[in-house]
């Protein structure tokens, strides 16, 4: 009689880390006009992209696609993104349906996320603002920045 041999699963699990902070806008305002008023507070130069920002599934399937403005600060090594949050009727990311645009940025070294939503509320623009974490929301996985 043989013995069966007993097979050990292993579960591999990780947490996402993000390398990024992430604030959420509210404006009135058309994209550009938002864009305009955040690089006049800010001192940046938001531009917008060629091509808008797309969200592909683990499937690589096109889901939405939204308006994207870029700034890549060669000073401060940091990189801006500011990408509108509902395109015809999809969300960038869907957890917050209220929430119009949101800001992106790569490589922060100079700004507390506190001290820039200061600024930023001073924007006319902006008529709110808030600080995200991105772990919390499931749709963040789908962010790509290259």
């Amino acid at each position: 009689m043989s013995a069966l041999a007993k097979t050990k699963k292993h579960i591999l699990t990780f947490e996402q880390e993000y390398d990024f902070n992430m604030l959420g806008l509210c404006s009135h305002h058309n994209d550009y006009r938002l864009a305009w008023g955040i690089n006049e507070g800010l001192n940046i130069q938001l531009k917008k992209s060629e091509e808008d920002y797309v969200i592909k599934n683990k499937k690589s399937e096109k889901i939405s696609q939204h308006s994207f403005y870029e700034f890549r600060d060669e000073e401060n090594l940091i990189e801006y993104y500011l990408i509108k949050n509902k395109s015809f009727g999809k969300f960038l990311i869907p957890e917050k349906p209220a929430i119009d645009y949101f800001l992106f940025l790569f490589e922060n070294y100079i700004w507390e996320p506190e001290q820039l939503l200061a600024e930023l509320k001073s924007v006319p623009s902006i008529l709110g603002g808030f600080i995200f974490n991105p772990e919390e929301f499931e749709s963040t996985e789908l962010l790509v920045f290259n």
